[in-house]
């Protein structure tokens, strides 16, 4: 079976934990991709096949929770070296067992190329988080060295960008603390680098998030995978920079594209999303998983309450 025969056979639907219906004691917490039942000292994460772009939820993808969540875990497996993050175990296909921690209020991406959000701002001539880029730069350039860019972490609509400066100011976190962040980032950032270059692919960019488990710096929610960073196939990206044309992508700004192609940045109404350009976005996705892994991608069987009865046998173990 190829795969888009595997994309054909699956439902275009989400598949989201039925919580109520399994008597699972804690509080739920929907988010924008990912449910969190809050079981005390631990979260069960549940991440779902929704996806958002431009801070609005628009549709869901087959397969795409499964394909978050197992890269999700690989990740965290190769860096545990690097830095300790929040995982306990997995549950299921989609979800996962976690220490609960204090997360920090910032998202912090970093990014290796001039890019994305970074490139609009950067023609419009505003600084990237604080950071004034040298003039000249050119679309899809590599920084001579990575940029740190925090943002804060809204509840709800945009994320805003915030400088070093502002975070310490505000005293968001201690300036310590701060340089132990900028240090983590930058230290998981060139490891995965380092990694992902033997498969053929550049790290564009990333995010990440952090949080507090007994006063010590974890990384937490998701890393590196399709929905928090960029990738390029390195192979093409010196002829396709020189040419000034876009790069090849392994990750959801296709979809992204899509959406600005028709004038959708994240205010009013969301275009309808044709199944044709889910299809393509799930095979990406499909992509990511077995070019980061090393590992052909076969997605779970199970039905959404068949995975729930999973999740609920392994938390009673």
């Amino acid at each position: 079976m190829d795969k888009m025969q595997l994309i054909n056979q699956i439902q275009y639907t989400v598949k989201d934990p039925d919580f109520a219906a399994f008597n699972l004691k804690g509080t739920l917490y929907k988010g924008k991709v990912r449910d969190v039942a809050d079981l005390g000292d631990q979260l069960l994460i549940y991440t779902s096949d929704r996806i958002s772009a431009f801070d609005r939820i628009l549709t869901t993808i087959p397969c795409k929770g499964e394909v978050l969540n197992r890269i999700s875990l690989h990740w965290f497996r190769e860096l545990a070296d690097v830095m300790p993050n929040h995982i306990i175990r997995g549950l299921s296909a989609r979800a996962v067992l976690v220490h609960k921690c204090k997360v920090l209020p910032l998202e912090l991406v970093v990014r290796g190329y001039l890019t994305g959000s970074a490139w609009r701002d950067y023609e419009k001539g505003i600084p990237v988080s604080g950071i004034k880029l040298k003039p000249g730069m050119r679309y899809n350039e590599k920084f001579e060295t990575p940029l740190l860019t925090p943002s804060t972490k809204a509840a709800s609509g945009h994320d805003l960008p915030i400088s070093r400066a502002e975070i310490l100011a505000q005293k968001i976190v201690t300036p310590a603390l701060w340089e132990e962040i900028e240090a983590a980032a930058f230290a998981l950032f060139r490891k995965a680098t380092n990694l992902l270059q033997a498969k053929g692919l550049i790290l564009v960019d990333t995010k990440f998030e952090f949080g507090l488990l007994d006063n010590k710096l974890v990384c937490v929610d998701e890393i590196f995978t399709p929905d928090s960073s960029r990738f390029w196939y390195q192979d093409t990206y010196d002829a396709l920079f020189a040419k000034g044309e876009e790069q090849r992508k392994l990750d959801k700004e296709y979809l992204r594209k899509w959406l600005m192609d028709q004038h959708f940045m994240g205010d009013g109404p969301a275009p309808v999303i044709p199944d044709d350009i889910r299809a393509e976005v799930a095979l990406r996705y499909i992509g990511a998983y077995e070019t980061i892994t090393g590992t052909p991608f076969t997605p779970s069987a199970l039905t959404a309450r068949e995975e729930m009865a999973q999740i609920c046998r392994a938390l009673e173990q």
